[in-house]
């Protein structure tokens, strides 16, 4: 079974690269804004009614696949499973982030723990 995605929009994030990233969104005091591309923006209505929303993403920048890590802050090897590393088969991502505020098709949030340029699933 072959499954495709297409992006819907991209995530802003003041991240650059892995090494900047937190290592969860509730740790994050980092804002993002998510930019739905205006085929989708009419699926957004009703969101700001929320104060969190969980953001599905793809690894873009991931290089390969780990089934065994280290986890960051931590000294013993674990599946990929148990941990958030983004070297998944998959490479999906999923954070939950207090929606700050909705302009249009742009989502502004606190808790950015992806890098910039990321596309959302």
């Amino acid at each position: 079974m072959i499954f495709e995605f297409r992006p819907i929009g991209v995530i802003h994030t003041p991240f650059r690269n892995e090494k900047e990233i937190p290592i969860q969104s509730r740790l994050s005091r980092e804002n993002g804004r998510v930019e739905v591309f205006g085929e989708y923006e009419k699926g957004l209505m009703g969101i700001e009614g929320f104060s969190h929303i969980q953001l599905l993403y793809v690894f873009h920048k991931r290089k390969g696949c780990s089934l065994q890590v280290v986890p960051y802050l931590d000294t013993e090897e674990r599946g990929v499973f148990a941990t958030r590393a983004p070297s998944r088969p998959n490479g999906i991502g999923l954070s939950v982030v207090e929606l700050l505020e909705r302009k249009e098709n742009l989502l502004e949030f606190k808790g950015a723990d992806m890098i910039d340029g990321t596309p959302p699933a």
